[in-house]
């Protein structure tokens, strides 16, 4: 197996081995993304000293000692008979013991130390962020040799533990790399590797169901469509993906039960959901609230957000695809999975009405906003643009219709691209009816923003756009299916 796509990964990768100095490293990002094989398979074929031990879920602190024995036993004293280390008493033995490896064994080579799953590694009073930062600060630091790299799936508990540390590992990490899942291009790039070998429609209906996460990418079947290996891997009970999100949530917080009734309440509104919202359902708030909607945010499944022009007032949106397609499809069917009398085709029965039509507009709005540079590109949007998305809901008596703008460019020479987003299978129509839809929000907009920049219509449709006089007279550019690929 090669590496796929990450090709800015690869290359600040590249600087940290290269590096005349030590290194310190810090890589997070969603669990399954592929943070492991990214840095095994980079280093591994690389001339250096690669050692890596992962941390044990839920593991006491004597296993996670003994399981950094025995790596470091594979490591460097594998091919000496009857070497074998004595029992860690504590993390300061076993960095010290690590230490002693290297002064031993490693010469002039460079020594990459993996910490992999280090949340799982520091249980409770164990004392391993203590005992990394005196041996970062007093032994790897000054080894030009050494680029210590850190991971982990809890993203908070390395941006909080270690990036915001206040005490000796304070602005110690020369390298910050957040792992995100693959964009469409990176996905049709694996599953080609894989031999699978799909249409641009249907990565993308994989992509709304599954998103870029390659350990999921991984279970897709040859000679099978994307919803045929949807049902399989979602809604057979022998499927990969058939008990994932309980799976998910209780690997990365210890009050994932909290977590998950926080994200199955921001899910509930497509527009997204306010913090005062979200503090009306729950009985926990303040800095407990913030605590938990950090964490989700850092892990990657929901993004912060101020609507346009508020001063106040946080919003929240579920940004993983996995997760909002499990919460719509999966999660209310899960009682009824349980029934022997399960149709085998259930997701390819129900993936052909009207109901996961309107859905995957809703999915394929979402993904326009995690590919908007290849949109910008399409739409010929120059360099230095704001982003955002635009909604007006009127006070009483305005005259003013409520509107709302899926997307729009605000750029620095003087113009705003109005755009809208559509999923179609054919060509989308601009018939007399849509044309004034598109010039009463555009009036809107100019009334309540007051803006005096020139306004443009794009349109972003994954089925094309057909040419009609309207869409000759309004539409200043669009963008299609091919250019989320490019």
């Amino acid at each position: 197996m090669t590496i796929i796509g990450r090709e800015h990964e690869q290359k600040q990768l590249k600087k940290f081995l290269k590096s005349n100095k030590a290194e310190f490293a810090a890589i997070y990002g969603r669990r399954r993304v592929g943070k492991t094989f990214l840095i095994r398979k980079f280093f591994e074929e690389k001339p250096c000293i690669f050692f890596r031990s992962s941390g044990i879920h839920n593991g006491a602190l004597k296993s996670q000692l003994d399981k950094f024995k025995k790596e470091i036993e594979n490591t460097f004293y594998k091919n000496r008979k009857g070497a074998r280390l004595s029992t860690f008493s504590n993390w300061h033995h076993a960095f010290e013991a690590l230490t002693d490896g290297i002064e031993l064994f490693a010469g002039k080579q460079k020594v990459i130390i993996f910490l992999d799953e280090i949340p799982w590694m520091a249980t409770p009073k164990s004392g391993l962020l203590e005992a990394l930062d005196y041996y970062w600060n007093r032994h790897w630091s000054e080894d030009p040799r050494i680029k210590l790299i850190i991971c982990g799936s809890a993203a908070s508990w390395i941006i909080d533990n270690v990036l915001h540390n206040t005490g000796g590992l304070h602005n110690r990490v020369t390298l910050r790399l957040p792992l995100e899942p693959f964009t469409l291009s990176e996905t049709k790039a694996y599953l080609n590797y894989k031999n699978v070998h799909y249409t641009n429609e249907q990565i993308l209906t994989l992509y709304m169901c599954l998103g870029g996460i390659p350990f999921y990418l991984d279970c897709i079947e040859k000679g099978l469509s994307a919803i045929q290996n949807i049902n399989n891997i979602c809604f057979l009970r022998k499927g990969t993906l058939y008990d994932e999100f309980s799976l998910l949530f209780a690997s990365l917080f210890k009050t994932h039960g909290i977590h998950e009734e926080i994200i199955v309440f921001i899910a509930s509104k497509r527009e997204g959901v306010s913090r005062s919202e979200i503090e009306s359902n729950f009985i926990f708030k303040g800095g407990r609230l913030t605590e938990r909607l950090k964490e989700l945010e850092e892990a990657g499944f929901i993004i912060a957000f101020t609507p346009w022009k508020r001063e106040r007032g946080i919003y929240y949106k579920i940004i993983d695809e996995y997760t909002l397609f499990y919460l719509t499809w999966i999660a209310p069917r899960s009682a009824n999975r349980l029934s022997k009398n399960i149709d085998d085709r259930y997701w390819e029965i129900l993936s052909s009405k009207p109901s996961w039509r309107a859905w995957s507009g809703y999915a394929f709005e979402s993904i326009c906003f995690k590919h908007v540079n290849q949109i910008r590109k399409a739409l010929h949007i120059p360099d230095g643009s704001d982003v955002s998305s635009w909604r007006h809901i009127p006070e009483k008596d305005e005259e003013e219709p409520g509107v709302q703008i899926d997307l729009i460019f605000d750029r620095p020479d003087g113009i705003v691209n109005l755009c809208e987003i559509k999923y179609c299978l054919s060509p989308f129509i601009i018939d007399k009816k849509y044309a004034s839809l598109l010039l009463l929000r555009e009036k809107t907009y100019c009334k309540v923003t007051k803006t005096n920049k020139q306004i443009f219509h794009s349109m972003i449709v994954s089925g094309g756009l057909k040419k009609t006089m309207y869409s000759e007279e309004i539409i200043s550019s669009y963008a299609v299916l091919s250019d989320f690929f490019k």
